[in-house]
């Protein structure tokens, strides 16, 4: 869980201060404009990583609407600002794996703006995800598949053993027809 940011700490120029921001589990890239989460990059549009960018501007402070739209469309652009706010913003959220209702990174501050709830960290160097955590996480992905297999081998196995039976069965009876059919010489006393 993050802890909450407190505007009076004045990390203002976070975006200033080195390469990759780091926002909880994500890694921003603003020389190559990307996000990644542990190690795997996410698709961010245009807007919505400008939203992004907007938000770590200011953190623990409310980003306006007017500023976003400000940010995002020339003056000149003719397009329904607030469906477009709200629907970049939502973007920006589901790449987060965040919500309306029980923000984590984003909260929505009515008729305002947006309020980024989570400090970001500046770093010259970009953070490499541990091996052991990348390895746990590939386990428990390895793990369904692994299940899968054995219940599969269960069921192969289950049925080459009735396979077998059903076939001494059925060669048990055809020989005991015979027997009794055509070979009466043969028959038990």
């Amino acid at each position: 869980m993050q802890e909450s940011f407190d505007p009076a700490s004045g990390a203002g120029s976070i975006l200033s201060s080195g390469r990759y921001i780091q926002l909880g589990p994500f890694q921003i890239d603003q020389q190559r404009e990307e996000i990644t989460r542990d190690g795997e990059r996410l698709k961010l549009q245009g807007k919505v990583y400008q939203v992004l960018m907007a938000l770590l501007e200011k953190p623990g402070e409310v980003v306006t609407r007017e500023e976003l739209r400000i940010r995002l469309w020339p003056a000149e652009t003719h397009v329904n600002y607030d469906a477009n706010v709200n629907t970049t913003v939502n973007k920006l959220r589901l790449a987060l794996g965040d919500s309306s209702d029980k923000p984590v990174y984003i909260e929505t501050i009515p008729r305002k703006g947006y309020c980024l709830l989570v400090r970001p960290e500046a770093s010259s160097m970009p953070k490499v995800a541990a091996p052991q955590l990348v390895e746990v996480e590939q386990q428990q992905e390895v793990s369904p598949s692994n299940q899968t297999r054995r219940k599969l081998g269960v069921r192969i196995t289950f049925s080459m053993v009735l396979l077998i039976l059903a076939g001494m069965l059925i060669g048990a009876a055809i020989t005991t027809f015979w027997i009794m059919h055509f070979a009466p010489e043969a028959r038990w006393h």
